[in-house]
């Protein structure tokens, strides 16, 4: 596919950055929507060929390849934010929705929305940029270089805010060879306000999920934001300071010097984190709604696992109000996962954002309080990093043993974790090994799922309003 269109302004699929959640989420959902499955998509598979090769070669390895996926500072200026919201609107079946969610990226999120037979779509992406002389330990270094490259994007969009995450932890050595950017639109993009006024029908509600967690965040101005580290590490803010054992863990993993560490010297306040939703794009949403008769609905998670936990027993509840078990579980992990072959097998998701030991305790504590699954599929995705925070295969077995009959842990994803790759075609070929539960369900009327996320998710912290 082309890079950029005439005018010179790159398309969406090269903006985006490769595999960030955003990007799959909509791919996932949009697929689903059409009743196709995600056989056609994977990844760069660098990681899965070097398990076995040695430390120094897998880094070199993954940076190189980090490095040909990322934009050039240069091609900062052929970013159009209107475009990218175009990109994600236009892969979106045409015909009358009944509803549509918007907001943060979470795999809960593309689950609800298929059940509720409605697209999806972001308030923000992620986009990578080469740092050719960057550095995993120097965040300092990150944000000066990080400001220089805000400006440029921030001169073509000025209707956008950008947060930049240096987050060894979760990115890797990959975090001192490029700059990762949050890029959050603060008004609904005109490609949105299009697609809503075309596609959706009379009436029909906007529900707007929003991830409410916070982190440490420096407002460097000017439309930027920098954070050190991320909720989705599994590590807490104090994890990221120089006198650390586990962020000297993280930098030694990465193949950086834990004595080079050095904050930036702004004080930081509390604020949402890099997949929060911007005050300014809530307002303006509820706004456009008010006036063409869509009511907006927000839903605030305090934690992934909570609307994780909610959808689940959402799904569970809807399977067997049609006469289905609703005893069968997957438990998906990232971008590992496939709402189509999970509607169509009749399981019930639950969605772990990541392979952190914070993640998957979720995922045993909910299923310690649920009724009982007569089976258990797990598909732990590899993060590809070392992580004091991650979970271990034993930890993800667990998980699987609750399953009262079936106990299954995919070994090709178990197969080199934590520093290979699994594409996300790997979900659709477990799943495919499930039988067929048909007919499929109809869809979940909003109003049912809002009066079902406000009850359910009450005791998981879930505030809908």
């Amino acid at each position: 596919m082309a890079s950029a269109d005439p005018t010179g302004a790159l398309t969406g699929d090269r903006v985006v950055a490769a595999g960030s959640t955003a990007r799959v989420l909509v791919a996932v959902t949009a697929r689903a929507l059409r009743g196709a499955d995600c056989a056609d998509l994977g990844q760069p598979a660098v990681l899965s060929r070097l398990a076995a090769a040695p430390e120094p070669v897998r880094r070199t390895a993954v940076t190189r390849a980090a490095g040909r996926s990322a934009l050039t500072p240069a091609q900062l200026g052929q970013v159009d934010t209107g475009r990218v919201a175009r990109w994600f609107a236009e892969q979106y079946p045409v015909r009358r929705y009944p509803g549509v969610l918007l907001g943060s990226p979470h795999g809960a999120a593309a689950h609800l929305a298929v059940a509720l037979g409605v697209p999806w779509l972001p308030t923000g992406f992620e986009v990578a940029v080469r740092w050719g002389e960057g550095t995993v330990d120097r965040p300092a270094a990150a944000l000066a270089h990080g400001g220089a490259l805000t400006a440029r994007l921030l001169a073509g969009n000025a209707d956008v805010h950008v947060r930049q995450v240096h987050c060894p932890a979760s990115r890797g050595m990959t975090a001192g060879s490029t700059v990762s950017m949050t890029v959050r639109w603060r008004h609904l993009p005109g490609a949105y306000r299009r697609f809503l006024l075309d596609r959706l029908a009379p009436g029909a509600p906007v529900l707007l999920l929003q991830d409410a967690r916070t982190w440490p965040v420096l407002d460097a101005g000017d439309g930027h934001s920098f954070q050190v580290g991320c909720p989705a590490s599994g590590l807490d803010p104090v994890d990221f300071h120089p006198d650390s054992h586990a962020l000297r863990q993280v930098l030694r993993a990465a193949g950086g010097d834990g004595a080079r560490w050095e904050l930036p010297e702004v004080s930081a306040a509390w604020a949402y984190a890099e997949h929060g939703v911007e005050t300014d794009f809530a307002e303006a949403t509820r706004q456009w709604g008010a006036r063409r008769g869509h009511r907006l609905h927000r839903v605030l998670f305090p934690q992934a696992e909570a609307l994780s936990a909610t959808v689940a027993d959402l799904y569970r509840q809807w399977l067997r109000a049609a006469g289905k078990s609703g005893d069968r579980l997957v438990v998906e992990c990232g971008r590992l996962l496939d709402p189509w072959q999970v509607i169509r097998t009749g399981l019930v998701p639950y969605w772990c954002e990541n392979a952190t030991r914070r993640a998957v305790a979720g995922a045993e504590w909910w299923l310690a309080g649920s009724a009982p699954f007569s089976s258990v599929d797990v598909l732990p995705e590899p993060p590809g990093v070392r992580s004091p925070a991650l979970a271990g295969l034993p930890q993800w077995l667990a998980v699987a043993s609750f399953g009262r009959r079936r106990r299954a842990l995919d070994r090709t994803s178990a197969r080199g974790y934590p520093v290979t790759s699994v594409p996300t075609r790997r979900a659709t070929e477990v799943l495919r090994g499930q039988p067929y539960d048909l007919p499929t369900p109809p869809p979940i009327p909003v109003d049912a799922a809002l009066t079902a996320l406000r009850d359910g998710g009450a005791r998981q912290g879930l505030l809908v309003c």
